[in-house]
């Protein structure tokens, strides 16, 4: 008795390299995410989670036209956030990152994350399968929580544009990373959102 978790980062959005914050899926995005909803489409799902965040609302619902036997939900736990500042232990180098990011976002997104792990990781019985649709910041965090790695080190996990990262618990045993930024069901020129091209 095992259970799965589907961590999908968003599609790419229309107009991202002109900085907004959020947009529908672009022509490239909704490839990406009928893919991977090809992917998941053989899964006995339980549920999809997603972000309330238009682009996140879009792949979601390109899951959900494979899988017409699940109702994809939105929640605020899966929103976009920064889950932490600098601490003691983050590296210098990264220290630009959060010139621009303030004190209420960060306590905002340290207690999002907080209430997202305590309602998603909790084991439950018998096989689940359940997606969360989400963004790169939160996957990483959910990675470091499974991996126990100190806090600043989400900073060095990124994921593809619905790329796969699956996390999995069985009974009695902790949580599981199974695989980690899974592009395979993407071909080469749609592996995006990730700041260094992959050699291979």
């Amino acid at each position: 008795m095992t259970h799965y978790i589907y961590l999908v980062r968003h599609g790419e959005h229309q107009d991202a390299e002109h900085g907004l914050a959020d947009g529908p899926l672009s022509p490239r995005g909704q490839r990406q995410a009928e893919l991977i909803a090809d992917r998941l489409s053989g899964l006995p799902l339980d549920a999809v989670w997603h972000s309330p965040l238009l682009r996140a609302n879009e792949t979601a619902r390109a899951i959900a036209a494979r899988l017409p036997s699940v109702d994809p939900e939105p929640t605020a736990l899966l929103f976009d956030c920064v889950p932490t500042g600098m601490t003691e232990e983050t590296p210098a180098s990264y220290e630009p990152f959060f010139g621009s990011i303030t004190e209420a976002e960060l306590d905002a997104g340290r207690a999002q994350m907080f209430d997202a792990v305590n309602e998603f990781l909790v084991r439950k019985p018998g096989d689940v399968h359940e997606v969360l649709i989400t963004h790169n910041f939160v996957i990483s965090w959910f990675v470091r929580e499974v991996l126990g790695a100190p806090e600043w080190r989400w900073m060095t996990l990124n994921q593809a544009h619905c790329g796969l990262t699956v996390i999995a618990q069985k009974q009695g045993r902790p949580w599981t990373l199974l695989t980690h930024n899974d592009t395979g069901h993407l071909p080469v020129e749609l592996r995006t959102g990730i700041p260094d091209a992959m050699p291979v």
